[in-house]
C-alpha cells in the first residue's frame, strides 16, 4: 500500500508541478506587474523568473517525499536528511553567492531541493521495508 500511495503521490505531484511551472512561465510577468508599478522592480523580478519556474520542477521530489515521511512519522529520517541537505545548501551558498550574487542564492536553494529529494529517496527503501514488517 505504501508503494501504491507513493506512486500515486508522485503522479499527482508531477502533474501539479508541470501545471504550476507552466503557470509561472505564462503568467509570471503579469503577476509581477500586479505586485508593483515600479519598472525597476518589475525588470529586476523578471530576471529571476526562470528560477521560479525551475523551483517546482526541481523541488517536487523533495516535497512529495516529505509528505510520505511525515505521514509515516519518520521524523528521525527527516531530521537527519535535512541536516545533510542544509549542509549541502550551506556549501553551495558559500561557493555560489560570492560569484553569482542572487543567482547563486537561487542555485543554492535549488541544489538544496535536489539534495533533500535525493537523501529522502535513499531512505525510502527502508521505509518500505518497515511498512511491510
Amino acid at each position: 500500500r505504501l508503494r501504491r500511495g507513493a506512486v500515486l503521490t508522485s503522479v499527482w505531484g508531477g502533474g501539479v508541478m508541470v501545471v504550476f511551472a507552466l503557470c509561472v512561465w505564462a503568467f509570471g510577468p503579469a503577476v509581477i506587474d500586479l505586485m508593483t508599478t515600479s519598472e525597476e522592480v518589475r525588470a529586476e523580478a523578471r530576471i529571476y523568473l526562470p528560477w521560479m519556474i525551475a523551483a517546482p520542477v526541481l523541488g517536487v521530489a523533495s516535497w512529495m517525499l516529505d509528505g510520505i515521511f511525515i505521514g509515516a512519522t519518520r521524523t528521525v529520517d527527516m531530521r537527519n536528511m535535512m541536516i545533510i541537505s542544509a549542509g549541502i545548501y550551506a556549501v553551495a551558498a558559500w561557493a555560489l553567492v560570492p560569484a553569482y550574487a542572487n543567482h547563486g542564492l537561487w542555485m543554492a536553494l535549488l541544489i538544496s531541493f535536489i539534495a533533500r529529494g535525493a537523501t529522502l529517496a535513499v531512505r525510502y527503501p527502508a521505509l518500505e521495508r518497515a511498512a511491510r514488517a
